[in-house]
C-alpha cells in the first residue's frame, strides 16, 4: 500500500512540474533536431502503449492481469513509456535552458524515477519472470540504465 500512495504523490508532483514548464513554453522543441527526437519519443511512447494495451492506466503503482510484457520496445528497455517522457522532456528543456526550467525538468525526471522504483518491486511479486527479465533488460536507455 506504501508503493501506491508514494507513486500517486510523485504522479502529483510530476504533473504540477510538468505543467510548470508547459505554462514556461519550454516542453517543445523549436527546430528540426529537437522535433525530431520529440517526435522519435512520442512514436516510442505510441509504440509502447499499443504493445502494452490500455489495461495500464493508472495513477499509482499497480500491476495489471494479463501477463508480463517483454515484445517490442519492452524487449529493449523495461520502461519505455517513461524513456520516450524522458526524451521529449529533456529535449523540449535543453531547447529552453534555464536554471528554473532545469529544476522543473529534474523534479518530473526524479519523480519518474521515483514511480519505477514503486512499481518494480509490486512487478517482481506479481511476477516471477520480472526478476530474470530485470536482469537483462535495461531500467530506461538500452544497454546503458
Amino acid at each position: 500500500m506504501v508503493f501506491r500512495s508514494v507513486s500517486i504523490l510523485a504522479t502529483l508532483v510530476l504533473m504540477a512540474a510538468a505543467a510548470a514548464l508547459v505554462f514556461r513554453g519550454a516542453i517543445l522543441g523549436t527546430g528540426p533536431v529537437s522535433i525530431s527526437l520529440q517526435l522519435l519519443g512520442l512514436a516510442l511512447m505510441i509504440w509502447a502503449r499499443l504493445t502494452f494495451g490500455f489495461r495500464s492506466f493508472h495513477y499509482a503503482a499497480n500491476p495489471t492481469q494479463g501477463g508480463l510484457v517483454t515484445k517490442g520496445p519492452y524487449r529493449y528497455v523495461r520502461n519505455p513509456i517513461y524513456a520516450a517522457a524522458w526524451l521529449i522532456l529533456w529535449t523540449g528543456v535543453a531547447v529552453h535552458w534555464s536554471t528554473p526550467n532545469a529544476a522543473l525538468a529534474a523534479v518530473v525526471a526524479v519523480m519518474l524515477l521515483v514511480r519505477i522504483a514503486c512499481e518494480e518491486p509490486l512487478l517482481r511479486a506479481a511476477y516471477p519472470e520480472y526478476a530474470e527479465y530485470s536482469k537483462k533488460t535495461a531500467r530506461l536507455v538500452p544497454f546503458v540504465l
